[in-house]
């Protein structure tokens, strides 16, 4: 791979596994303005996209499942003055078409056979089979919700020779809605039933009817209107009651007319258990036959032409996109209720585990009389790769000065066009070096820096990041275990006081360092911090140094010592206060490229799936954990709060809010332990909340515009943080003297 140079751009931010790339310069076209606003990228439109249409999809479900403009109200009786008589003592088929008022009975000997409510996936199947085994007919009044999700159903009663009717879609008491509303229930149903069946029909059952002579001054206008819209309503005069689950016999006796009438009979096969409703409609079909009945559709019955009317052209096809698009919601949304259940398994699994491991993480290393192995006294080589860091490289390298181990200090200035190598050079320290490259990048930078120490210890950091006293010291001993090759510091933001460097502030120690303990015992860390770190010289040579492959060579270079059979370990006490980034902008462009450099990382290192010994113990638990944990979570983990959104608006509310409260309520207790264990105040942990929701969304659009980056072959800029240069150690050992100059190295 060609160096990377940054010549072109500002200088690169500091992070816990921080590296720096070039900036490419942006030219426009001739004659374009500059002021004109540009196209929002690719990989920025398509995870806003897939936001969109996965919100697109819930609501769609919603609105299919009646759980968006649901109205469940049902209108007391009412007064009958304005229903014709003739309606009151009429048939239960009543006919408003074109001004008429009119209503039909059912011939005798003749029943027609009413299901209401479905199709339902378990019950309409049932009573298809028993309609079809003793050769009967039957109206089916299907809702367009049911409709729409299961359109195989309503497919096969047309099939079958039954008929069809609409009975609404959400099944509301019309009498509560208006005209409006009433057109967009039958035209919704019937968009559903040309989608499933290729039909029209002319048939409709209110939902909440009875018989005819239960209309009153509410519902007679509705039934007016409807007839205005081509409908003929079918209300029944025998009612099986299967609705109370009363058992098979009273169904029966319900259903069955006196004297040899016909009759229009109500019974469901949607809306519950119907296991009774099957069982006797078994029984009833074969002993009303022996009675001589027949049991026919409605417009058999009534020897008149179908109510059924098919339908070709656009209608058809865009009923027919209506199920398709009905059948993608559903599944979209099964996928993402799986998802949500592997969101939600893997966050409280991790918590379980940072908990149970840090506990025991903390307890080791914090025993009375805990050591590594012999103190580690002799002296180390410290590389700070700088590139246009004139703000921040006098407090770097005064804090280093100020340390109590004896080190040598390596500045190495990768082409900066700030004066940063002069600022070095004029502070006049001892046991300061200053080497000069042409700019080729961090990787570069730090082999240059080895290339240049003399001492077996290598500790490396960021030009921006401040070192405490005793951080070099605390974060060499663990080389004193001759099975240690690396080590990752405690790396805390020094910029805490804004609201987004509090945000970070809370993931720096609740995330970083609980899951660097966690990885500590589990043996897989995956990173060491850029900003704070250190390695053993030959663990470095062994792995042929820093490499450019990825935009993550600290995650990168841990790995590759990983698989070589080198433990790496955490030091908690070995702190280091680095610049956070201070807008959403920069944050952005730091954990992309955080997000981007560590997939490739992964990528890298696959091979250490198959690999025995060390390497493939680290492929076999630590890749998975990683992946797991910084990729696949972060990246589904926005659905909380989509599902959140979802049951505040459509139910279960209280479930759904309890639900995500006690997901929060378990990363309060981890961000507490994380906070007692790092002795910090806990009055940060007030915008917790508020931090969980809002970088969910950050780093769900980061990982999908990684993955949208990976997958199309495009390549990630580096994009300059700008640097205040605030950052101190605590006790502003950073802005001091050489104080301590004399337990550096000779």
């Amino acid at each position: 791979m060609a160096p990377r140079s940054h010549r072109q751009g500002p200088a690169a931010p500091a992070r816990p596994g921080g590296s720096r790339r070039r900036r490419l310069p942006v030219r426009l076209p001739r004659g374009l303005p500059t002021g004109l606003p540009t196209r929002l990228p690719m990989r920025l439109a398509l995870p806003v996209l897939v936001l969109v249409a996965v919100m697109a999809m819930l609501m769609l479900r919603g609105y299919v499942h009646s759980e968006i403009l649901a109205d469940h109200r049902v209108r007391p009786e009412a007064a009958t003055d304005k229903v014709p008589e003739k309606i009151l003592d009429g048939g239960p088929v009543i006919d408003t078409r074109g001004g008429r008022t009119t209503s039909l009975r059912i011939p005798d000997r003749h029943l027609v056979l009413t299901f209401d409510d479905g199709p339902d996936p378990t019950w309409t199947p049932k009573v298809l089979d028993v309609l079809k085994k003793h050769h009967a007919h039957a109206v089916f009044f299907v809702t367009g919700t049911m409709t729409s999700r299961y359109p195989q159903l309503v497919r096969r009663m047309v099939a079958e020779g039954h008929e069809v009717g609409v009975h609404t879609f959400s099944h509301p008491d019309l009498s509560y809605q208006s005209k409006k509303r009433i057109d967009w229930e039958l035209s919704q149903t019937q968009l559903a039933i040309t989608g499933a069946a290729g039909i029209r029909t002319s048939l409709f059952r209110p939902p909440y009817s009875s018989f005819a002579d239960a209309m009153d001054d509410r519902s007679w206008p509705v039934t007016e209107y409807i007839g205005s819209r081509g409908y003929i309503t079918v209300v029944n005069d025998t009612d099986s009651e299967d609705w109370r689950k009363p058992g098979v016999g009273q169904i029966i006796r319900n259903a069955t007319p006196h004297g040899g009438k016909g009759a229009i009979v109500l019974m469901h096969d949607s809306g519950g258990d119907r296991h009774q409703t099957v069982r006797a409609l078994d029984a009833f079909l074969p002993r009303l036959e022996r009675q001589g009945y027949t049991f026919d559709n409605l417009t058999e019955a009534l020897n008149a032409p179908s109510a059924h009317t098919p339908v070709t052209g656009s209608d058809l096809w865009q009923g027919r996109a209506w199920i398709l698009l009905v059948q993608a919601a559903d599944g979209v949304t099964d996928v993402l209720v799986v998802a949500l259940a592997v969101i939600g398994a893997s966050v409280l699994a991790r918590f379980a585990l940072m908990l149970l491991l840090s506990f025991a993480h903390t307890r080791r290393v914090r025993r009375k009389g805990f050591r590594w192995g012999p103190p580690v006294t002799e002296p180390v080589s410290v590389l700070v790769p700088a590139y246009n860091e004139a703000k921040c490289i006098e407090n770097t390298v005064r804090s280093l000065s100020a340390g109590e181990h004896p080190i040598e200090i390596l500045v190495v200035d990768d082409g900066s066009t700030d004066g940063t190598a002069r600022i070095v050079e004029d502070l006049g320290l001892p046991d300061v070096r200053v080497i000069r490259q042409v700019n080729a990048g961090k990787p570069a930078a730090l082999n240059r820096g080895l290339l240049n120490a003399r001492h077996d210890i290598v500790v490396m950091m960021d030009g921006d990041t401040v070192f405490e006293p005793a951080t070099v010291r605390e974060l060499v001993q663990p080389f004193g275990d001759p099975r240690v090759g690396a080590v990752a510091g405690n790396a805390k933001v020094g910029n805490r006081d804004s609201l987004i460097g509090a945000w970070q502030h809370i993931e720096y120690v609740m995330g970083f360092n609980l899951d660097r303990r966690m990885y500590d015992v589990l043996r897989c860390m995956p990173t060491i911090p850029g900003a704070v770190g250190a390695f053993r010289r030959s663990a470095l040579e062994q792995v042929g140094g820093m490499s450019e492959d990825t935009l993550a060579e600290d995650t990168d270079i841990t790995m590759a010592i990983h698989r070589h059979g080198w433990r790496v370990v955490y030091a908690e006490r070995a702190k280091a206060w680095t610049e956070a980034p201070e807008s959403v902008s920069q944050l952005w462009s730091q954990r992309y490229r955080w997000s981007y450099g560590t997939m490739q990382a992964i990528w890298k290192h696959r091979g250490a799936l198959l690999d025995r010994g060390p390497s493939g113990r680290f492929g076999r638990v630590g890749l998975p954990l990683v992946s797991l944990f910084m990729v696949v979570a972060p990246l589904l983990a926005p659905l909380i709060d989509a599902f959140l959104l979802y049951g505040i608006l459509f139910g279960p509310t209280r479930q759904t809010i309890g639900a995500w409260l006690g997901v929060l309520a378990v990363q309060a207790v981890c961000a507490a332990y994380a906070f007692r264990l790092d002795r910090e105040r806990m009055t940060h942990l007030i915008s917790l909340p508020l931090q969980q929701i809002l970088y969910r969304q950050l780093m769900y659009v980061v990982l999908l515009q990684s993955w949208i980056t990976a997958l199309t072959g495009g390549r990630l800029r580096w994009q300059k943080l700008r640097r205040t240069g605030v950052v101190e150690a605590p006790g502003g050992t950073a802005g001091g003297t050489a104080a301590g100059q004399g337990r550096r190295a000779a």
